[in-house]
């Protein structure tokens, strides 16, 4: 499997977003970010194509382990804003294109590398800088998910936060949203629930009124369908907003988008970088 992960990423702390809203991006300490970056960046490696070794404690050697699987990673930034200068010398195998776009749109000059350079990778993934995957099937899921549904589906994660609360271990972040956030943008409805036998366990999948997971990752005859579509790269921000779009809009407009149902959440999921979320959770919790 080869596949091509482009990343947006910005910083600049400014302590407020222009859309008024709180973004990691603009806050006032960069270590968070810095932290974000690197373990996205890590984490690609060791899902999608892991230099692994095995520890032979017989002769005290570390054996590799075969593998074949390739990985391409681009981190689009805007002007002089980014932080990749202060990534740990360790975090690499990926190179920079800068652009001079509006920062609320970064994510859509991602779209063009990832339009540029079709036809020569098997996924095309999109990642916002906070996103961490942790499955190492995530990409056999996704090829089985298309084996069984069709191209014209696509199964997003679940996106999550963990770490020590009083209440809860774990926090599922993109919960529903009202109806008309998605509506005029979904493709004519299909089935609202599949679901399949999984190791011996069922598994449901369910459309959503938000399918947003600050990601998608696309075979390259799913990329190829979208880039061909009318609103390719016509940087729209009508859903929720422009971050949101870039990482939503244009798959939610060309698929039937599909997520894990939550008696089943993990079978599919990512990690939001830090607490953000988790920490909105009070006594009042229900």
């Amino acid at each position: 499997m080869k596949a091509l992960f482009v990343i947006p990423h910005y910083f600049r702390p400014v302590g407020a977003a222009p859309d008024g809203r709180a973004h990691g991006s603009v806050g006032r300490d960069p270590r968070p970010r810095v932290d974000a970056l690197a373990a996205c960046l890590t984490a690609i490696r060791e899902v999608a194509c892991p230099r692994a070794c095995v520890l032979s404690h017989a002769d005290r050697q570390a054996h590799r382990m075969p593998g074949d699987a390739t990985a391409d990673v681009v981190v689009c930034t805007a002007g002089e804003n980014h932080l990749l200068g202060s990534l740990p010398p360790a975090v690499t195998g990926w190179a920079h294109h800068p652009t001079d776009a509006d920062p609320p749109l970064l994510g859509y000059e991602c779209h063009a590398v990832l339009r540029d350079r079709l036809g020569g990778y098997d996924y095309y993934c999109y990642l916002e800088d906070d996103i961490v995957m942790t499955d190492p099937w995530h990409f056999r899921k996704l090829d089985w998910f298309r084996n069984r549904f069709g191209d014209g589906r696509l199964l997003q994660p679940n996106r999550f936060e963990a770490g020590p609360h009083p209440l809860v271990d774990k926090m599922y972040v993109d919960g529903d949203l009202p109806a008309d956030y998605a509506a005029g943008f979904r493709p004519p409805a299909g089935q609202a629930e599949l679901s399949a036998e999984v190791l011996g366990r069922p598994v449901v999948f369910r459309t959503t009124t938000n399918p947003h997971a600050g990601c998608f990752f696309l075979s390259a005859a799913q990329m190829e369908r979208w880039a061909r579509s009318p609103y390719f790269l016509d940087r729209s921000t009508a859903f929720v907003g422009a971050l949101e779009s870039a990482a939503t809009l244009g798959v939610m407009r060309t698929f039937e988008v599909y997520k894990p149902a939550a008696e089943n959440a993990d079978f599919f999921e990512v990690r939001h970088h830090g607490t953000a979320y988790l920490g909105m959770v009070g006594p009042g919790a229900s």
